[in-house]
């Protein structure tokens, strides 16, 4: 729009809107996103009462923009201001443990804002020796906890950390054993189950290159080096899907050609990070080695 209108705030005196602007005094602090949007980032503390008027003066430039989508970064210390937040509409996105994000979608369309995050990722070690025993542990805590059973090292890849790095940590932090990442040999989705997360679980098969276990106190009862055979014969893994997957894909690797996928580090056109794709490597160099003459 051409020219300017005049918004009524409160009981404030009018603001004069601008296709290119509005006073800065009267707007809030935004910053345009890659997709039509904007996103606000709170930083200062703010009075709810000129908070709530320069939100409605920005939401009032951004619908004269076209803008869609609208994101508000509200810090813990600014939690005094969403309830103004939410009576303008805002919905609430995903939370952190220092901030808390709103979004409104503004055209009379269906809303295309991502959802907030829907899976926690989760990874299964499995470590096998030369004597074909693997590496298991007993739990102090979860569902098997005081049952006997004997499991493969299992955890939650945490945040920024690769698949294959999640692995290494995980089996180092229960038994203090170091280990080499070889393949990811399946995974499995589950839904509605953290939360009513979605959980993806990579199996992975890592190679021990050290042997003396020191077992983790705070959430490990027993750690030890079990026989291939005995831990397959455990009841759990005989009537439990994933037990018998996990047994069922450990022989096919050791005693058949079973190839799992491994991490190749590729880097992204945008920044320059890297960042790794898995793949079946083995049968793309054989496949690579016939085409060339």
């Amino acid at each position: 729009m051409v020219g300017s209108m005049t918004v009524s705030v409160n009981s404030t005196p009018p603001v004069d809107l601008y296709a290119s602007g509005v006073h800065h005094a009267e707007l809030l602090p935004a910053s345009d996103d890659d997709h039509g949007g904007v996103i606000v980032e709170m930083k200062e503390p703010m009075d709810p009462d000129m908070f709530h008027a320069k939100l409605r003066a920005s939401l009032s430039l951004w619908r004269q923009q076209g803008k869609k989508g609208i994101w508000i970064k509200l810090p813990i210390a600014l939690v005094n201001l969403v309830e103004t937040v939410v009576k303008k509409g805002f919905q609430y996105h995903h939370a952190e443990p220092n901030y808390l994000m709103l979004v409104y979608w503004i055209p009379d369309t269906p809303s295309t804002i991502p959802a907030n995050a829907s899976h926690r990722v989760g990874v299964g070690a499995i470590v096998l020796n030369d004597k074909r025993e693997v590496l298991v542990v007993q739990e102090k805590s979860g569902k098997f906890q005081g049952t006997g059973v004997w499991k493969i090292p299992t955890g939650v890849v945490d945040e920024s950390e690769e698949i294959f790095m999640a692995a290494i940590r995980e089996v180092k932090e229960e038994t203090r054993i170091d280990t080499e990442f070889l393949e990811i040999l399946a995974f499995r989705q589950w839904h509605k189950s953290f939360f009513e997360k979605s959980d993806l679980f990579f199996l992975c098969m890592l190679r021990p290159v050290s042997f003396d276990i020191e077992k983790q106190e705070l959430e490990i009862e027993a750690a030890q080096w079990m026989p291939f055979e005995e831990y397959a014969a455990q009841p759990v893994v005989k009537n439990h899907d994933l037990f018998t997957y996990i047994t069922d894909l450990c022989l096919a690797k050791v005693d058949r050609n079973y190839t799992g996928f491994s991490p190749q580090p590729i880097r992204s056109l945008l920044n320059d990070q890297i960042s790794f794709l898995y793949a079946n490597v083995s049968d793309l160099n054989q496949s690579s080695s016939a085409d060339r003459p």
